[in-house]
């Protein structure tokens, strides 16, 4: 099976859209989202009802951005600029997208044979993966031997492998306008694809990834998008002006 994989979008309807016309020609069965459809971004009803159209064809788990623009969490730990963008969104979002959005699973959640999903860490879909060590704790928590995170918008892959009868974890940082990674079958993986809508790798190209589960192939794309609509779609918004301005410079 060939998975489209998608995460945080954060509202950012020309992002997506640049996705998907890039998409268009290539083949998928089953979309995978990472979470964090909405925050930030101007277009957040347009974002999930794409989401919602995809029907039995999606699987997908939350976001802290979904928990807390849809008033499910309380944003205190925010800054204020995503305490702004949040409690915009709660107030722009349609009923049926708002109720759509509060319904999602909470991650890790199964996703195939191996493979599995979650927004943050298999640990707390609130921590992050940046090192090593964080890595290891998630390879703990979960008996998949691929898992799909996202949350910190920077596309990377860690790699548990046994050499010489030791566990190491090699960290890569995934970037370039298109790669392609063989995964090796006595190794596991926790991967993210980067980011969608808000990418932070200093590249402000949107990220999404296909992973083919029977050859174990992994694509990683970096697409252009009109970055300046996004932006006005901010600001006409009346959402603070640095969330707009962060989007030229992926960061």
């Amino acid at each position: 099976m060939r998975f489209l994989i998608v995460s945080d979008i954060h509202g950012n309807i020309d992002a997506l859209e640049a996705v998907l016309h890039h998409v268009r020609r290539k083949r998928w069965d089953r979309v995978l989202f990472l979470g964090d459809a909405v925050g930030y971004g101007g277009g957040p009803n347009q974002v999930v009802e794409w989401l919602r159209s995809l029907g039995s064809a999606l699987v997908a788990v939350r976001g802290n951005h979904d928990r807390v623009c849809t008033g499910l969490d309380e944003a205190t730990y925010f800054n204020r600029y995503a305490r702004q963008a949040a409690e915009w969104t709660l107030q722009n979002l349609g009923r049926k997208n708002l109720e759509w959005l509060r319904a999602l699973p909470k991650g890790p959640l199964a996703a195939g044979d191996g493979l599995a999903i979650c927004h943050g860490s298999p640990v707390d879909e609130d921590a992050y993966i940046f090192s090593g060590y964080d890595a290891a704790q998630g390879f703990r928590a979960v008996p998949h031997r691929v898992v799909f995170f996202g949350h910190t918008h920077v596309p990377s892959a860690f790699v548990l492998r046994s050499t010489n009868g030791k566990a190491l974890i090699q960290v890569r940082l995934l970037s370039g306008k298109r790669l392609v990674l063989d995964l090796e079958p006595e190794c596991r993986y926790l991967i993210n694809p980067g980011s969608v809508g808000q990418p932070r790798d200093r590249d402000p190209r949107a990220a999404y990834a296909i992973y083919d589960d029977r050859v174990s192939r992994l694509y990683l794309y970096r697409v252009p998008y009109r970055v300046q609509t996004a932006r006005r779609r901010i600001v006409q918004a009346g959402l603070p002006p640095v969330l707009a301005d962060r989007l030229a410079f992926g960061a």
